[in-house]
């Protein structure tokens, strides 16, 4: 994907994976408009970090997550239990700086959800521009099902879910990426929140992620920057969250990509920035 002729995204619709990591079409690199790349793929810590994914660890015991699952009173758990992600059909390619793709979410050949997801790039300014990533869920299992995460099975504070995004590890000597909120700073603060908006600040680049309508704003950041540096949203924090035979369920964040590290309200302003881009 391309912005005034240069690459700031690639996206990889039918990844070859093990299925321990839940095969998913993933975004990597992802790249500031001055070239820094500001996602990471299978790092060392978390090889089923996807660079920008869709990953949700328990849909009905099924995980689209990749690693291991956590089970309550024994801890995280090596399971035959992983799904897959596949591209089925292109609905648009056309249109400079958009793809939809829908997909299907199965497990031994067992069609769970379909999905249709939309991603599109929007220019912002010289130094930044947003990635706008919709996700359409609907169940197609014929019957009942429910979406989970660790902390709904048992650890606390590990409502993971949903759209994630995992940055780069900096080198030993670089402080760890800064994390703030309008109102709010580091990880404790910011993790298990609900903001407008929230920026991740490294060494010469941020990101600063918007929930793109109501319904995603009204979910919790997923944040961690002490074990990594990873920003999500948490579909099933504290409960899990029931989704009927039939039924779906829709998610768009909105990611600000900017060159520099930006203070309060300089992401404020390209947050709102992004926003109006991206409902035009």
């Amino acid at each position: 994907m391309r912005l005034a002729g240069r690459p700031v995204a690639d996206y990889v619709h039918r990844p070859r994976l093990p299925a321990t990591l839940s095969p998913r079409p993933y975004l990597h690199p992802v790249r500031t408009l001055g070239g820094l790349v500001v996602t990471e793929l299978r790092p060392a810590d978390h090889a089923h970090h996807l660079g920008v994914s869709m990953a949700v660890p328990d849909v009905a015991g099924v995980n689209f997550w990749g690693g291991r699952t956590y089970v309550r009173d024994r801890g995280p758990v090596a399971l035959d239990n992983h799904g897959v992600q596949e591209h089925t059909d292109w609905l648009e390619t056309d249109t400079p700086g958009s793809r939809t793709q829908e997909l299907s979410w199965t497990r031994e050949g067992r069609e769970l959800l379909s999905e249709r997801r939309t991603i599109r790039t929007h220019a912002l300014s010289a130094d930044a521009w947003a990635l706008d990533f919709t996700s359409t869920l609907t169940n197609v299992s014929g019957a009942d099902l429910s979406i989970g995460s660790p902390a709904t099975n048992g650890r606390p504070g590990a409502g993971y879910g949903g759209f994630f995004w995992r940055a780069p590890k900096e080198g030993a000597a670089d402080p760890r990426p800064e994390v703030f909120t309008a109102t709010a700073s580091g990880e404790d603060a910011v993790h298990g929140s609900t903001a407008e908006w929230l920026a991740l600040a490294g060494q010469g680049w941020t990101l600063v992620f918007a929930g793109g309508d109501e319904e995603t704003r009204r979910d919790p950041w997923f944040v961690r920057t002490g074990q990594y540096p990873g920003v999500g949203s948490s579909l099933a924090r504290e409960r899990r969250l029931p989704l009927a035979a039939g039924a779906g369920l829709s998610r768009r964040i909105v990611t600000v990509v900017a060159d520099g590290r930006l203070d309060r309200p300089a992401a404020a302003a390209l947050a709102a920035r992004a926003r109006e881009v991206a409902a035009s």
